[in-house]
């Protein structure tokens, strides 16, 4: 191309250029999760200044899929030794092969990111034609380069069920769906060649989970243990990207955020909340984070929240603050504070039931009960329907039947609905429904209060219908699942008196500001009353929740069973 072509191109409107090859890749439906290079440059742009004119640093992506973060790094090595190392060619011979490190997560991604990084998939530069295009590439003895992919086995547990390392099932790794395990968390990278080699930056983003498209609902988190890896060998950065899901705990995760929580070098985490914003192709809930790890520092963590990339908040705290989660919302804080210090004698999580209340067989598709009613039968409240089963069918918790209680969803919407400005507003939980004495339910439900009066009930369900119990939750809640620990912020009044949202405002004495925030931010919630009957109309024929034949449905972004 001549130099007035080359001028004429950069001359071009942004959406006329030729787009990143990797910026393509990252738009393309894959069960990997290519990251897009503007992303890669955000999380670049916290660690400190000074590593890119550090020419003794070494770098590793321990799961190398494009190789977006080794190419951006690079880049930006070869500006900041500029200085260190004038000549070009030197520079690049350095950093390519002294400097950058990784981990291919498959055979193929290890060609993918030699191609990004070193211009060729074969690092010997033997297959480069283009002469041009050899006197750029620096060649190393080995094909795969820095870059390898090391074919590593699953190491199973005794019982044969699961990879004692990783938990990827027997059947998965038998089926082939995970036939190789991730050789940076089973410890064969770095290889033994490589020695007891440390590094100096871990950048990345790392698988999210073990299974493939169709076990999404089952497979277990896989991301932590790259992060606890990557930590566990002590280098001065670590910088990587995951689900947000992690700040509120769950499924095996419970360890690793207690440890997050806890870890006073986490220097900076950036939540994006919102689905689709980082990866458009990936529905990920409670959106996905990214944190800078720095082994020299020791103090409270600035936590930032961006949506479509713009900054809404920073904030430096102590995520200890979150009595077991971390609280993603910066504006939410000076609130939970207020509430915390009335130091009420009890909160909705101490009176709150198990999950599972009348049963651990007793799921939202539980085939033990029948259509029609009969002689002694205990009416069985499903998502969509009511079924009939006998006492002796409901496992546990037989008193709780006649009481009076308020029954809720276990699942709500676990996306970030957003308005034209981009703030989040969400129902955060399904409808409370209050019941009279004499019916259970499946594990669609919990009961987060039983009571003696239909009073006390029905002031409860509305109570949990405000907005500012609803917000409190929302400070706890990350995913879909509602579960009592979800109701650690809220306070356990007197329900013998109906609460306003008015009422609550004033009693906890929030700000003009903060009032007008809760307002904007969550939705108005509606309740389903039934104190007149165990048997609530709105799952009986007719009524507006009821599909006969289905088990349990899914909630739409509303709160709203679909």
């Amino acid at each position: 191309m001549t130099a007035e072509a080359v001028a004429a191109a950069a001359k071009q409107p942004p959406d006329l250029q030729v787009p990143d090859v990797l910026e393509t890749l990252a738009q393309l439906p894959n069960d990997d999760v290519y990251t897009p290079p503007k992303v890669v440059a955000a999380m670049l742009d916290i660690l400190p200044e000074h590593v890119w004119s550090e020419p003794h640093y070494t770098w590793l992506d321990p799961a190398a899929k494009s190789g977006i973060f080794l190419r951006e790094a690079f880049r930006r090595l070869m500006v900041g030794l500029a200085a260190w190392e004038p000549d070009g060619q030197k520079r690049r011979e350095h950093i390519v092969k002294n400097m950058i490190f990784g981990a291919a997560t498959t055979q193929i991604n290890g060609e993918i990111t030699r191609r990004s990084l070193y211009q060729t998939k074969n690092a010997t530069g033997k297959e480069v034609k283009d002469l041009g295009l050899a006197g750029l590439v620096v060649q190393f003895d080995s094909p795969d380069g820095n870059v390898p992919f090391v074919e590593t086995e699953h190491t199973l547990t005794r019982k044969g069920d699961k990879c004692s390392l990783c938990k990827a099932p027997s059947k998965l790794i038998r089926d082939q769906r995970e036939s190789y395990a991730y050789s940076f968390i089973h410890k064969t990278y770095p290889t033994k060649e490589m020695g007891t080699m440390k590094f100096d930056v871990i950048i990345g983003n790392p698988p999210y989970q073990m299974g493939t498209e169709g076990h999404g609902k089952t497979a277990s988190s896989i991301y932590h243990l790259f992060v606890e890896r990557a930590i566990a060998m002590n280098p001065r950065y670590v910088v990587m990207i995951t689900p947000s899901r992690w700040f509120a705990g769950g499924k095996g995760m419970d360890n690793f955020r207690d440890r997050m929580i806890a870890d006073r070098r986490l220097r900076i985490l950036v939540n994006n909340p919102k689905i689709y914003d980082v990866f458009p192709q990936v529905k990920i809930r409670g959106g996905v984070s990214y944190f800078l790890w720095d082994r020299d520092y020791d103090g409270d963590v600035e936590f930032q929240t961006r949506v479509r990339g713009e900054l809404k908040s920073s904030v430096t705290r102590d995520l200890r603050e979150g009595d077991g989660v971390v609280v993603r919302d910066n504006r939410a804080l000076s609130i939970i504070r207020k509430v915390i210090s009335a130091a009420e004698p009890q909160t909705v999580e101490d009176i709150s039931s198990v999950t599972k209340p009348f049963g651990l067989t007793m799921r939202s598709n539980y085939k033990g009960s029948v259509a029609e009613p009969f002689e002694g039968a205990v009416p069985l409240i499903y998502a969509t329907k009511i079924g009939y089963s006998r006492p002796d069918q409901i496992e546990r918790n037989h008193e709780w039947i006649d009481r009076w209680k308020v029954i809720l969803p276990m699942v709500s919407s676990g996306d970030t609905p957003e308005d034209d400005e981009g703030n989040i507003i969400d129902v955060v939980l399904g409808e409370p429904i209050a019941l009279a004495p004499g019916s259970a339910c499946t594990q669609t439900y919990f009961i987060p209060g039983m009571f003696s009066t239909r009073e006390e009930t029905e002031n409860f369900a509305y109570y949990l219908a405000t907005k500012f119990v609803r917000f409190l939750v929302l400070q706890r809640k990350i995913s879909q699942h509602v579960t009592p620990d979800r109701f650690r912020f809220v306070p356990m009044l007197d329900m013998t008196r109906r609460w306003t949202d008015s009422d609550l405002f004033a009693r906890y004495g929030l700000s003009p500001e903060e009032i007008e925030y809760i307002e904007t931010s969550i939705k108005p919630r509606s309740i389903i009353l039934s104190l007149d009957s165990p048997i609530p109309e709105t799952h009986l024929p007719g009524g507006r929740k009821y599909r006969a034949g289905d088990a349990a449905v899914e909630p739409d972004d509303e709160g709203n069973d679909e």
